[in-house]
């Protein structure tokens, strides 16, 4: 298939279409990362480019005195049928749209059409951010290529509804198991029921409280639920065991260990085994530093606290300031039905300019 011509100077909204309709699900990335890599080199000036798989990158050095990073993924989750893009009035529907084309759109086109920048630039676009973590570019990156995320303030493109989202929660998840005694039912006495034992630790659940901690002035509240449960071998059987997978998601101030600890805390004392299947740091907001600041002074003063988990914290466990900035709306991600304000792209192209010119 030939590459797709990409026009970085075009309007970003245009060009939020046009990324939408190259298809680019998980582990497909080949196609629109070739178009990247060729819209960079011929529409850009003073860029240093580099291509890692299907991770494209991007940088200036000027010589300017500080950096920022401008990173988004190309990939999406899989088509719903919304593939091509299209234009409804002040909408743009199609998949990525919100997750994260239009920050992608934004980021390329500012690449190209800033003339005279404050900050030197790295463009990060990279594969594979929808999967497990294991796939993620920038995980390659750090290990094949770590001074390419030299930066003193990262601004991820994820859908923001154009505002800054700083930080982010950490998450784990636990495996909680119990044995029993396998009995035909109808002599149940003679078993020892094992989802029947799961029953105090749902009854923690539905009882435990939430935590909110404001840090730096982003409010973070924590949640711990049962996220999937198995057990049961026939219709007339008593089960001999069952699982329970429960998933914490926690405030930035906690450590993995600290997290890890106080899911323990609420679960002692019950008759269960468990084991930790997944885990990732938060990422504390770093608004106090110069950079980050003067984003939320260019974005009008307004910010919040990520709920959820992005790469920020893959920048923050490096020393690296993040924030998630984009046009996109996070309650729209993954939908059949996503899509994206085309204000919202307007707006957010607007904020950076004035912050990298400034």
């Amino acid at each position: 298939m030939p590459v797709p011509q990409l026009d970085l100077h075009a309007d970003p909204v245009e060009l939020t279409a046009a990324l939408v309709d190259i298809p680019s699900v998980s582990r497909d990335e080949t196609l629109i990362a070739d178009a990247v890599e060729a819209a960079l080199r011929e529409q850009t000036d003073g860029f240093e480019i580099v291509r890692n798989g299907n991770c494209v990158l991007a940088r200036t050095n000027r010589g300017l005195g500080s950096r920022v990073m401008l990173a988004g993924h190309l990939d999406t989750v899989p088509i719903a049928d919304n593939v091509p893009s299209r234009r409804d009035g002040d909408l743009l529907w199609g998949c990525g749209t919100s997750d994260m084309k239009a920050g992608d759109a934004v980021f390329l086109h500012l690449a190209a059409t800033v003339t005279d920048p404050a900050h030197d630039l790295t463009i990060v676009m990279y594969d594979c951010e929808e999967i497990a973590a294991s796939f993620n570019g920038l995980g390659r990156i750090e290990t094949e290529l770590r001074d390419w995320l030299d930066a003193d303030v990262a601004i991820l493109g994820e859908p923001t509804s154009g505002e800054i989202e700083a930080g982010c929660q950490g998450t784990l998840r636990v495996r909680i198991t119990t044995d029993g005694v396998r009995a035909h039912s109808a002599r149940s006495w003679l078993g020892d029921n094992a989802i029947h034992k799961l029953a105090p630790v749902l009854d923690r659940l539905s009882r435990y409280e939430a935590r909110s901690v404001d840090i730096d002035g982003c409010v973070y509240r924590e949640g711990l639920s049962a996220v999937r449960i198995e057990g049961g071998v026939a219709g007339n059987v008593v089960p001999d065991a069952a699982a329970l997978d429960v998933n914490f998601r926690f405030a930035p101030d906690r450590s993995p260990d600290d997290a890890l600890a106080h899911v323990r805390e609420v679960f002692d004392g019950l008759a269960i085994s468990m084991e930790l299947t997944d885990m990732s740091p938060g990422a504390l907001p770093g608004l106090s530093n110069p950079a980050a600041a003067a984003l939320v002074e260019a974005a009008g003063g307004k910010f919040r606290a990520k709920y959820g988990w992005t790469d920020v914290s893959r920048f923050a466990a490096l020393g690296i300031p993040a924030v998630n900035y984009g046009p996109g709306d996070p309650n729209l991600a993954h939908k059949r039905d996503e899509h994206v304000e085309i204000g919202r792209i307007t707006e957010v192209t607007s904020v950076l300019r004035s912050y990298l010119t400034r």
